[in-house]
């Protein structure tokens, strides 16, 4: 059936279109949602770095040391959460159109779905290492138990990251082979 014929269902699917298209702002919020939990964040690492200046003579080395990987942890985050808001937006929502701003992030210029998940993989990754290495130096106020979990969590999140960057490279290359080969 050729709808040509019927103009009311084509003005149907037009509006069914533009309805799904526009439904992408209902994520604004969430972006500005996390520019909130990013404020907490920054909140949260002037009230631990205030009290490592506090304690500096009173404290030792390790606790320095766990302190310190606690604001690295912070910073982490807050870097996760700017790749999730500003790519996540970019690729979700409208384009930031930064091209000619000089504090555009190198990163912003070539970012899709695909790279996201695998740059936030990174992340988490990285976050998992600081939460590891704060595990470890604490070690012996540690259940054995709860150190191996973090372990197989931390080995969980690098498979993962492996996996998704092998299936990105898989199907970028078959991306590339349908262009080379248009006729198969």
């Amino acid at each position: 059936m050729n709808t040509n014929n019927h103009p009311s269902r084509n003005l149907s699917q037009t509006i069914m279109a533009q309805l799904i298209f526009w439904s992408r702002w209902l994520q604004a919020p969430l972006y500005l949602g996390l520019i909130i939990a990013q404020g907490v964040y920054v909140y949260h690492f002037m009230i631990e770095l205030s009290h490592l200046v506090a304690k500096t003579t009173t404290i030792g080395e390790a606790e320095i040391m766990l302190i310190v990987l606690g604001l690295i942890d912070v910073v982490m985050i807050a870097n996760l959460l700017i790749m999730v808001i500003i790519g996540g937006y970019e690729t979700f929502v409208s384009r930031l159109n930064l091209k000619e701003h000089p504090d555009q992030p190198e990163w912003l210029s070539h970012v899709n779905a695909a790279t996201m998940k695998i740059k936030l993989s990174m992340a988490l990754i990285g976050i998992s290492s600081i939460h590891l290495l704060k595990t470890f130096i604490n070690a012996e106020h540690m259940n054995e138990v709860t150190i191996k979990w973090q372990v197989l969590i931390h080995l969980t999140f690098i498979v993962s990251a492996m996996a998704m960057a092998y299936t990105d490279r898989i199907m970028t290359k078959n991306l590339i082979d349908a262009h080379k080969n248009p006729e198969q």
